[in-house]
């Protein structure tokens, strides 16, 4: 198994080994935290005790967070591991430890519950892997939005990491943080002038290279880039996640949402939010290009896990960019450029999603909206 590139190459044995490195979603806690001493997947250049990718991801939060062995980030990142979020990126190790420290100073028992790693790769060419988390905690210390609220709180997360000799070396992360700054009961909007307005005054602008450069919606007056027909009959996975993205995004074919969704679909999308239905699906998707008429998305990496009993687990890390000409529950239009990463769990069956976990930062998108002309 040490040589294979993505997860449906493992066989079809369906054996104790396969199951082990492709699930942890619902998976006993005690088996996660005690895999015991036996490889289920060549580790090459990781630490002995970790046994697969997902023992890696799942255990690694667990002794960082949980345990409290934050200088462990020292062996797990590297150097000048690369942080992509939808504030910008910075190339430091060091900021991930002061920002660690930070967050566990805030919410001194803070709990990160793992709910599903979805990987590829392998021990030479390196890891993805896509860490879906819950985070619980109550806010007793000073943070960056200010002095403790006493509230207990929960958001959700995604980081998606590129992990390599048992290093990460770059990581993308979403976090539901309009959710967080709403149960500290703080107004969003006068906190996202008053951060924006500190970002721009220290030079830490996430947009600057979009003042000059437009969105690619379409060339000129011409139409969305079209698909290439798929390569092969039967249901590829890839091509559906590439596709469903493309058609009922930057195509608007808001009549493919029955082909890719199942009726009774259900997602979890920011500010803990619930999708239901065809319906719900819809409404999301038209409320965002009400606000931003030229939004795109572009999908940026797919992984998945083939189960052929219960489907595909997906993970889709995209970029949305537009511009704020529309009116919608953000306010008036701003005419200001907004990008934004996300990062989309689904499960796949029969075809079809019919659940789906999407988290991308809601605060980010109103500093954004809001940063200083």
């Amino acid at each position: 198994m040490s040589k294979h590139t993505h997860p449906k190459e493992l066989g079809s044995g369906g054996g104790e080994s396969e199951l082990a490195i492709t699930d942890a979603r619902g998976t006993d806690i005690n088996r996660l935290l005690n895999p015991g001493p036996h490889k289920r997947q060549s580790m090459r250049g990781f630490d002995d005790d970790y046994v697969d990718i997902v023992d890696y991801i799942i255990r690694c939060t667990h002794k960082i967070w949980e345990e409290g062995g934050i200088g462990l980030i020292y062996t797990h990142y590297l150097h000048n591991v690369i942080i992509h979020t939808s504030d910008g990126m910075t190339l430091n190790r060091d900021k991930v430890i002061a920002d660690s420290i930070g967050v566990m100073s805030a919410f001194p028992n803070i709990r990160l519950y793992g709910d599903d790693v979805i990987w590829s790769g392998n021990d030479e060419d390196g890891f993805h892997s896509s860490h879906r988390i819950t985070w619980n905690g109550t806010n007793t210390g000073y943070s960056k939005y200010g002095p403790p609220t006493g509230r207990r709180v929960s958001r959700r997360g995604i980081a998606h990491c590129f992990v390599k000799e048992n290093r990460v070396v770059e990581e993308w992360i979403c976090r539901d943080e309009l959710a967080l700054i709403r149960q500290l009961g703080l107004d969003e909007i006068a906190l996202a002038k008053r951060m924006a307005a500190t970002d721009a005054a220290a030079g830490l602008n996430p947009l600057a290279s979009l003042k000059t450069g437009e969105v690619e919606h379409v060339a000129g007056q011409g139409i969305p880039p079209i698909m290439p027909p798929k390569s092969s009959d039967g249901f590829d996975i890839e091509d559906f996640l590439r596709r469903s993205f493309h058609e009922i995004w930057n195509w608007r074919l808001f009549n493919k949402i029955h082909e890719y969704y199942a009726p009774n679909h259900l997602a979890f999308v920011p500010s803990n939010r619930q999708l239901y239905g065809w319906g719900d699906v819809k409404a999301y998707v038209l409320n965002w290009l009400a606000a931003f008429p030229d939004l795109t998305v572009l999908v940026d990496h797919v992984c998945w896990l083939d189960d052929k009993h219960t489907g595909y687990r997906a993970a889709v890390r995209w970029t949305l960019t537009g511009t704020h000409l529309g009116f919608s529950p953000y306010g008036q239009p701003t005419g200001k450029r907004i990008r934004i990463i996300g990062i989309s769990h689904f499960d796949v069956k029969d075809g079809r999603y019919t659940q789906e976990w999407t988290c991308w930062d809601e605060f980010a998108l109103l500093k954004q909206l809001h940063w200083p002309d």
